[in-house]
């Protein structure tokens, strides 16, 4: 470790693998610390590169939030246990172990399920139906809710209808077993805040709802660049009415632990104003950046979080 990182590091307080993790939250001289309106879980996705290397397993994701962290809830994603999602021994045996640790199975993340939003019905159809598995799989575990995403093609009204009709089934499907079925902004009109909440009102099921991104407001890309950004407080406020969950999407961080591109403040107290009498679920740390490992990152995130928390409660 270089020089700088050293120092970097030392700032956030993270130099000693976060054993210092108390050096940025508030002192409460005496008194108990504020009772903060959300709970942290962790979005698997933090740790996709170490998962992909091979350095840790879908099966003890768990273990790493609960014992690396101190986090206790846990966000999956499909595309690390793809082929398990009707493998009852594996999922029976993911469940003892996060039932053993005491962490809570929040959600899974549906990347693999194909386009809720196609235009063409048979393909629709057909992700629909492909979801089925990861809300059973969901309903197995614990868990609240599956994410998924709003993709397909055509224009504004054209996917709005395919959604509508894609979503709506899937929700029909997810309201019989006690399982929501959120959406993320997750680029394209997903990431249109208006559009979206549009499609909420269509669809009109309780079991039907959305997953705010902290920073997923990319409307327009043009290869690597996008050409049309969301406002992403604007979105985060139009989505909040339908939340089920956010997501805390963090990639960098000044000296003073601050993230470079969310201000947690703000974005933060602006939940707390209008979601802390109906919301009292989880916000997943998702660390994306490239500074900082991503042992850091998740750790540079939940102390973020955790003074945040405390600061507007």
């Amino acid at each position: 470790m270089n020089n700088s990182r050293r120092e970097f590091l030392a700032k956030l307080g993270l130099a000693t693998a976060g054993l210092g993790m108390s050096s940025l939250i508030p002192v409460f001289a005496g008194q108990p610390k504020p009772k903060v309106f959300f709970e942290i879980s962790l979005a698997e996705w933090s740790l996709h590169n170490t998962l992909r290397k091979g350095l840790l397993d879908n099966l003890h994701f768990p273990a790493k939030a609960k014992n690396d962290f101190g986090i206790s809830a846990v966000e999956y994603v499909d595309q690390f246990f793809r082929d398990k999602a009707e493998d009852k021994a594996y999922l029976t045996e993911l469940k003892k172990r996060s039932d053993d640790l005491g962490v809570r199975n929040v959600l899974i993340m549906v990347d693999t399920g194909g386009p809720l939003s196609d235009l063409d019905k048979a393909k629709r159809k057909v992700a629909v139906e492909s979801h089925y598995k990861w809300i059973d799989a969901a309903k197995f575990l614990g868990c609240h809710s599956i994410r998924v995403n709003l993709r397909g093609g055509g224009n504004a009204d054209e996917m709005a209808q395919a959604s509508v009709d894609g979503l709506g089934r899937l929700s029909e499907y997810g309201a019989k077993a006690g399982i929501g079925v959120i959406v993320e902004n997750h680029g394209g009109f997903s990431s249109d805040g208006k559009w979206l909440v549009g499609v909420m009102k269509q669809v009109n099921n309780p079991y039907c709802g959305t997953l705010p991104d902290f920073d997923n407001f990319c409307v327009e890309r043009s290869g690597n660049s996008c050409t049309r950004q969301y406002d992403r407080y604007l979105g985060v406020h139009e989505m909040t009415p339908y939340a089920k969950g956010f997501s805390a999407k963090s990639r960098n961080f000044d000296a003073q632990g601050n993230e470079t591109t969310v201000d947690y403040v703000r974005m933060l107290r602006m939940i707390k104003n209008e979601a802390a009498d109906v919301f009292k679920g989880y916000i997943g740390i998702e660390y994306s950046g490239t500074v900082l490992s991503e042992d850091e990152g998740i750790r540079a995130t939940k102390l973020l979080m955790d003074r945040v928390g405390q600061q507007i409660s």
